[in-house]
This record gives structure tokens, C-alpha cells and sequence, in this order.
């Protein structure tokens, strides 16, 4: 047994999405997939990009940003998607670019502001992060804030049924 699962940690890849840094639990991560155009589809909500082929399965394209109510994200060199397990479905979502994997104490992790916006939270948690890159003033590293999404609350079931 690894010190990770010991410990009840967790590990976490980070992304960037509209500059700022988000994670998801590595054991949703399927895998990391260049940006490739996706098949579009008719009548589905404008963030879901279209659909691509993962070794024969037909898996939607979610465009993050736009699901989180943000602007799209402009596709450059580092764009990637992200595909993810989400129950008994697959789902790839569009990020900006891929960070980190981050191994993270689940006592590390704080709750979500509670705030009402008419919808369940997207986010799981905050959890802060060292950064990997010095200060160039040699001040000590505070890390930054990683937003912890919650993939089961992005009520994208229906929306992948239709996709798929």
C-alpha cells in the first residue's frame, strides 16, 4: 500500500481554465488527449463541443468553461482535454492546460463557500497548492488556491445521454 493511501490522501491533476487553476480526483482521470476538433452534434446545449471516438467508444467533448458559465476557451497549442469517468459515463472536457498532479491530505482539502446560486456547487473544496515555480523576490511560496470540481454536480447525465 502506498504512503498516499495510507494517509487518506488523494492525488489531483490541475488545469488551468480561464486563469484559474482547478483539479479533479486522478481516479476519475481516464486520460489527457490533444485537441482535436470533435464531430459536432444538432440541438445539445452550446457547451457540448461535439463528439470524438476513444478506442471505439463515442465520448462527448464538454467545453469547461462554457458549462461553468464563463466565455469558451480559445484553442492554442497547450488546449487539451481531459477525459474523465463520471458514474458509468465517459466525458472529455476542454481546459486550457494541464498543470499538475498534486498528491493532497483529504484534511488539507476546506468546503466551498457556501453561496446560493440557484444550483448545487460545482465545487468540492478548496484545497492550496505549493507552487512549482520560485518567487522571484525569494519570498516564501504561499501556493496557490486550487478549485477541487465536483464532476458528479456538473448534472451532465442527461446531457450526455443526448451526446452519446
Amino acid at each position: 500500500m502506498s504512503s498516499i493511501e495510507k494517509h487518506g490522501d488523494r492525488k489531483i491533476v490541475t488545469f488551468s481554465l480561464s486563469h484559474q487553476t482547478f483539479g479533479i480526483d486522478m481516479q476519475s482521470l481516464i486520460e489527457i488527449r490533444e485537441w482535436e476538433e470533435p464531430t459536432p452534434l444538432p440541438t445539445v446545449p452550446p457547451f457540448i463541443k461535439g463528439v470524438t471516438n476513444l478506442r471505439g467508444n463515442v465520448v462527448p467533448v464538454i467545453g469547461l468553461a462554457e458549462r461553468l458559465g464563463w466565455e469558451p476557451s480559445k484553442i492554442h497549442a497547450r488546449s487539451c482535454v481531459l477525459v474523465v469517468q463520471i458514474g458509468d459515463k465517459q466525458a472529455g472536457f476542454l481546459v486550457d492546460e494541464v498543470s499538475d498532479i498534486v498528491a493532497i491530505g483529504d484534511q488539507e482539502i476546506q468546503p466551498a463557500p457556501d453561496v446560493e446560486i440557484g444550483e448545487p456547487s460545482l465545487i468540492l473544496g478548496l484545497v492550496r497548492v505549493a507552487s512549482r515555480t520560485k518567487d522571484a523576490s525569494g519570498a516564501e511560496d504561499k501556493g496557490q488556491m486550487v478549485l477541487l470540481l465536483d464532476l458528479d454536480a456538473l448534472s451532465l447525465t442527461r446531457h450526455l445521454d443526448l451526446a452519446a
